[in-house]
């Protein structure tokens, strides 16, 4: 049976992931509380898409076919016919557990739920379903039309045929699957997010402009970005929420996040969608 794919919440990783999988082939349901949200995230998707032909990644008459593959509700609702859903909501947990609670209830019995959330619990979300061996972590990496990795992260009560679908799956939208287990930020936060903050607390004390440290890294270790300019691409409130979850689930002060960082969270700093961050953008 083809997989049909829901994708909820519309922001920048969800708009990618449904980019990744209707190119693929598959049907999409995109979904967002927000009509004008998924406005934005199909011209995103366009935009993204005529990119692609500009490089010859992909032929000119290939946008319009994917685009057709993707249709948007504003209703959860719209996941019912979905063999695979894929939340990609703010990384707030009340909320993915509400979302979850929802998708639990409109989903087919047979369909796997998993969240795109960067370092909270899939055990405890898996908790608010009546099918947590159906619940995983499909963490996919920003930009996701670009970035080749996908986390999977078994919570729990993850079954083996859940995670082998899941992995089959990120294989044939041309990502690469690395599975791991359930623990605060996972692999890739628990390394990436401790290396940002250190960052911060080094453009707070002094020690180097929010340029300088970002040339060290990318000169220095060869990093394709420098770490505060990485902060104001992921979004420097979904930093600071993960840096929260990794001291409070975790309890080791090391991860407490540097008050500078959240001082421009404060500020409506956020990085590039907001049009400042550690650097400015645009206008």
């Amino acid at each position: 049976m083809a997989e049909k794919i829901a994708v909820v919440g519309a922001g920048q990783m969800g708009n990618g992931i449904a980019h990744v999988f209707a190119q693929a082939g598959f049907p999409v349901t995109l979904i967002d509380v927000s009509a004008d949200a998924l406005q934005r995230a199909r011209d995103t998707i366009a935009k993204n898409l005529q990119r692609q032909v500009k490089k010859g990644a992909l032929a000119a008459d290939a946008p319009e076919q994917i685009l057709s593959r993707i249709a948007t509700d504003t209703d959860t609702g719209a996941a019912a016919l979905a063999t695979v859903v894929i939340e990609a909501a703010t990384e707030d947990p009340k909320l993915k557990y509400h979302i979850f609670g929802e998708l639990d209830a409109v989903a087919p019995a047979t369909a796997i739920l998993a969240s795109n959330t960067s370092s909270i619990s899939i055990t405890e979300i898996a908790r608010h379903t009546k099918r947590p061996e159906q619940v995983i972590g499909m963490h996919f990496m920003n930009p996701v039309p670009v970035m080749k990795l996908v986390e999977v992260i078994r919570g729990l009560a993850t079954s083996d045929e859940t995670t082998r679908k899941v992995m089959e799956l990120s294989a044939q939208v041309g990502k690469t699957p690395v599975e791991v287990n359930d623990y605060p930020g996972f692999v890739s936060n628990r390394i990436l997010l401790p290396m940002i903050n250190e960052a911060v607390y080094c453009l707070m004390e002094g020690v180097g402009t929010a340029e300088a440290i970002d040339q060290v890294m990318t000169l220095g270790m060869n990093h394709p970005m420098g770490p505060l300019a990485l902060a104001d691409l992921i979004g420097l409130d979904t930093c600071l929420a993960i840096l929260e979850v990794l001291h409070t689930q975790l309890g080791d002060p090391k991860y407490r996040p540097c008050p500078l960082l959240r001082k421009y969270v404060a500020a409506g700093w956020l990085g590039r969608k907001s049009g400042r961050g550690f650097h400015r953008y645009g206008d």
